[in-house]
């Protein structure tokens, strides 16, 4: 079993305070990438509203939280003395799963996987964004 990334808010202020601070880098984001993609002051105030500075908020939020990967005798293993509500997303028969666990909801979340670990670890973010933090940041 491994973790990808670090962000494990034991609180939801303290969830809050990092969904918060990530909000001048996703502005910073969009803006350089629209400079990029050339443009104008126009088109950017036309295309660039709030919604996308706010997805790109996501995800750097999303990107940053610890993730475990293990196989699913060891995800069994913990979900098992978990107390509290677990979104399991996938089949049973798969051999691997990826969960993030938010201490302060008492939830976590978890999609099973074959062979594509990077790709299972970035839907299972999206989720945790979408099922745990979403409503509460």
């Amino acid at each position: 079993m491994h973790t990808v990334g670090e962000l494990r808010p034991e609180t939801e202020e303290s969830a809050r305070e990092v969904y918060e601070g990530v909000g001048p880098t996703a502005q910073l984001v969009v803006k350089e990438v629209a400079k990029s993609m050339q443009f104008d002051r126009e088109e950017y105030q036309a295309r660039v509203d709030s919604d996308v500075v706010e997805t790109a908020r996501d995800v750097l939020f999303a990107a940053e939280l610890a993730v475990n990967v293990g196989t699913r005798e060891e995800y069994d293993e913990w979900a098992a003395a978990f107390d509290g509500e677990i979104h399991e997303t996938g089949s049973e028969q798969v051999g691997h799963v990826a969960w993030h666990v938010a201490p302060f909801a008492d939830e976590a979340v978890a999609a099973t996987f074959a062979d594509e670990e990077d790709a299972a670890v970035d839907t299972l973010r999206r989720q945790a964004l979408g099922r745990i933090y979403r409503e509460r940041l």
